[in-house]
């Protein structure tokens, strides 16, 4: 049956089944182990599991994308284009240490992170310009000049 969609739903359909597969593995319950016979199980976000926010629009001259990096320094992620793919791919090492009164806190947390999107059309990758400013990642991808729309003029007679 799926041989017998046009590739362009195909691909449609493929990319809708991981953004819902994403969205299922964020928000519903895993398993954490067990213990003394018993099965936690806790949602994904008391788990470490980090996924950055990010804003993609677009308008005549660019696509500007921003996206919520906190706490991260510049070598802790890199950012891909490949083709129409924008790859934005991290880890977030963070460990924070207290002693008070006799108690000793500590607490770590890792995690990695990849987000892939399709951009909406061609791009110059060599005017590409990212900034990275109070935790937040800002990619401006110029559109190439067939990328950019075209205003024809209406001629009444």
């Amino acid at each position: 049956m799926a041989t017998m969609l046009p590739t362009r739903w195909r691909d449609s359909f493929d990319r809708l089944r991981e953004e819902m597969d994403r969205l299922f593995d964020r928000w519903l319950p895993r398993r954490m182990g067990s213990r003394a016979g018993e099965d936690f199980w806790f949602p994904s976000f008391f788990t470490g599991d980090i996924e950055p926010a990010v804003d993609i629009h677009e308008d005549d001259k660019e696509i500007v994308v921003t996206a919520e990096l906190p706490g991260l320094k510049k070598d802790d992620f890199s950012v891909d284009l490949v083709g129409d793919r924008l790859t934005i791919r991290g880890e977030k090492k963070t460990e924070r240490e207290e002693r008070k009164r006799g108690a000793y806190y500590c607490e770590r947390s890792y995690g990695s992170f990849s987000r892939t999107f399709t951009l909406p059309c061609e791009v110059q990758t060599d005017k590409a310009d990212a900034t990275y400013k109070d935790g937040i990642l800002t990619l401006r991808l110029p559109k190439t000049e067939t990328a950019k729309p075209k205003r024809i003029a209406v001629k009444v007679e």
